[in-house]
């Protein structure tokens, strides 16, 4: 690989961006997608496909094949509240290759014996998701249950491009959530991103029912333009 490909491509891993590297191995020549191009690309069906998928392979146009290196960032999965379902929620979250992070400003909740091997951050969600990021590859699950933690969480996934927003809470509770939301100047538009109440409709019970019916929500969001492909 060219130094500069690399350099290009180690730049958009740096930043979170998806890049793909389109190698012609009949010729050897090499070239640098990013993610903001692959429209415009004349592999774009291809390019589009092989990202939805975040698999690297070979594929065929025009009787030419080419290598796709796919590269996407991990998807991350913050979750607000160190509660029982969220105890449940990060092991399945990293079964499935998934960065979680738990944030909770009670530290009697937030400690790493009630969350082995899971990042435990024991602050506000308006201070520390800033520092946390949140971009397209994030999955954003408030579980609470109070709005001094829940809706500063929401506010700042509402102004972000995460591909997944999600708050536990009947639908009494989030008619009470959306309107402080509007009063705080959000919109139809930005409040139909949250899905509440929480999680694909399994008939869940227990915190391990709940967090499997969380998980399958973000998952299917994560996979919504693939599963629309077939």
């Amino acid at each position: 690989m060219r130094l500069d490909l690399l350099s290009r491509l180690n730049a958009e891993r740096a930043a979170r961006r998806a890049a793909i590297l389109v190698t012609d191995p009949a010729s050897g020549e090499q070239r640098l997608v990013q993610e903001g191009e692959i429209e415009n690309d004349p592999l774009a069906r291809e390019l589009q496909a092989a990202l939805r998928q975040g698999k690297s392979g070979f594929v065929e146009r025009d009787g030419r094949r080419y290598f796709l290196t796919v590269q996407a960032p991990p998807v991350k999965v913050i979750v607000i509240g160190a509660v029982h379902i969220s105890q449940a929620l990060a092991p399945m979250a990293q079964g499935l290759d998934l960065d979680v992070t738990i944030v909770d400003p009670r530290t009697a909740f937030a400690t790493p014996e009630r969350f082995p091997d899971v990042p435990v951050v024991a602050e506000w969600p308006d201070t520390v998701l800033p520092e946390l990021g949140i971009d397209r590859y994030t999955a954003l699950v408030a579980l609470t249950h109070d709005p001094k933690i829940d809706d500063p969480a929401l506010t700042t996934a509402l102004r972000s491009e995460c591909f997944y927003i999600g708050a536990l809470g009947s639908r009494k509770t989030h008619e009470r959530r959306v309107e402080r939301l509007i009063a705080s100047g959000f919109g139809e538009a930005d409040l139909a991103r949250i899905h509440a109440p929480i999680g694909l409709d399994i008939g869940a019970v227990s915190p391990a029912e709940i967090a499997l019916s969380i998980m399958a929500e973000i998952v299917a969001s994560l996979r919504k333009e693939r599963r629309r492909s077939t």
